[in-house]
């Protein structure tokens, strides 16, 4: 599949080699233009699904036991990624990552053993250590990562049409999430902290750490004092907690409970509302509770909201208005483009950040568009990810775990950690890209 790749590459290489310059450089751009400017068929993107089929049992583990720092898990699961020979490995599985890893799965109802033992994994961290940890290591116990425990449940009760036993145990798992991680007041979970708001938070109370508990590390929405932040995208998908435990109490006929759900919802929002949101921006943005003031980095945690069905129709139409802060060629940027030197003071690399790109907030911006109705403009970032995507896989055989979507053929900015290939977010959001914009309209 790769050599095929490579070999329709050459072919194409050898015909401009062989022309005069003026017409090598026409021929060029005639085919950098049509490139970008074409609508994928189903055609197109197989070999990469083919590629992206194969690739799921190389990050495949199961380790029943616990093993020096990892710990032991019941069911098989995913970890990010595996490249043969890379020093910088995954043997862990990690909490948001294992969500954003079965989208693409779910559309077609694939491996159901498999996704649903993900989940299992993940409530028995909950029950057995009383937080879902960032991974799997007893090193990695100190903080959590972003909370869609809800979301993935309903995701596989919804996809393998479960029964309401099996739903109403997991929920109450994540009910008790909710209270002891993310509704916490003290240690070790001092993350309820101002107005009903929490934040990411880490058990050594170190900024940066808490800042990994975000998943975007490193990121210059704090400022490299995360602790002090209530973050958008946090409160988001706990208002999405708290819905979707409203949902839970009215499939039982609980009207009181449900009412109580309402409540907590509502008054997230409110606070939100008032403390996040930027009408003359069209944008929410974390919030400093220490200096009670807004953030001033633009980013695309402000689509959270959309994506949790907790904005009006007049926010709604604000957010996508204010797209254009963050569409380039290839996709999303992470953030709008800040001036060389603002990003996070120190020499901390910073790669959630403009120019890059990254598939699960894609994700979340594209469902957030196809929840209020705003399908053409969804389309059109899921396209122009899909092609980005595309390009680099036909180019050079792989996936990237992110992308310079200013410049798409360009490597992405480094950050702390080595940058990984053969990624299993990026696989699964292009396989759930394709499904929902390829797949279904060809």
């Amino acid at each position: 599949m790769i050599e095929k790749a490579k070999n329709a590459r050459n072919k194409v290489t050898g015909r401009v080699a062989s022309m005069a310059p003026r017409q090598m450089v026409h021929t060029a751009n005639r085919l950098l233009i049509s490139r970008h400017r074409m609508e994928l068929n189903p055609a197109d993107v197989q070999p990469a699904r083919d590629y992206i089929r194969a690739f799921w049992h190389r990050l495949e583990r199961f380790h029943p036991k616990d093993d020096e720092s990892l710990l032991g898990l019941p069911k098989p699961y995913l970890v990010p990624s595996y490249e043969e020979g890379a020093g910088f490995d995954y043997n862990e599985l990690y909490y948001w990552d294992s969500f954003f890893m079965v989208q693409g799965m779910l559309g077609e109802r694939q491996n159901p053993e498999l996704v649903q033992g993900i989940l299992e994994d993940l409530l028995s961290l909950y029950r057995r250590f009383k937080i879902i940890p960032n991974g799997s290591r007893t090193f990695l116990m100190g903080r959590s990562q972003p909370p869609f425990l809800t979301t993935f449940i309903y995701d596989v009760y919804n996809a393998y049409e479960l029964d309401k036993t099996w739903l109403k145990d997991a929920i109450d798992v994540a009910k008790q999430e909710y209270k002891t991680v993310w509704m916490g007041q003290k240690k070790p979970n001092e993350r309820l902290v101002y107005k009903g708001l929490s934040r990411y938070y880490d058990i050594n109370y170190l900024h940066d750490l808490a800042e990994a508990e975000s998943g975007w590390d490193m990121t210059p929405r704090f400022g490299r004092h995360a602790l002090n932040y209530l973050p958008v995208d946090l409160n988001a998908l706990l208002y999405k907690y708290e819905v979707d435990f409203e949902r839970t109490a009215r499939l039982f006929d609980d009207q009181d409970e449900a009412a109580q759900w309402q409540q907590a919802a509502q008054s997230r929002k409110e606070v939100m509302d008032k403390l996040m949101w930027d009408r003359t921006r069209g944008l929410y943005y974390d919030y400093n509770y220490v200096k009670e003031k807004r953030g001033g980095v633009s980013s695309l945690a402000a689509f959270f909201p959309l994506w949790a069905g907790m904005v009006t129709e007049s926010e709604a139409a604000y957010l996508v208005k204010s797209l254009r802060r963050f569409e380039n060629r290839g996709g999303l940027a992470t953030t709008d483009a800040l001036p060389l030197g603002q990003y996070v003071p120190g020499s901390m690399p910073v790669q959630w950040a403009f120019p890059n790109g990254w598939a699960p907030l894609h994700y979340i911006v594209v469902e957030g568009l196809l929840r209020y109705g705003y399908h053409e403009d969804a389309k059109r970032i899921a396209m122009k990810w899909l092609k980005t995507n595309l390009d680099w896989f036909n180019q050079h055989g792989v996936f990237l775990e992110k992308y310079n979507v200013v410049n798409p053929d360009r490597p992405p900015q480094k950050g702390v950690y080595p940058s990984q290939t053969g990624f299993g977010w990026t696989n699964a959001i292009f396989e759930r890209f394709c499904q929902q914009f390829i797949d279904r309209e060809s």
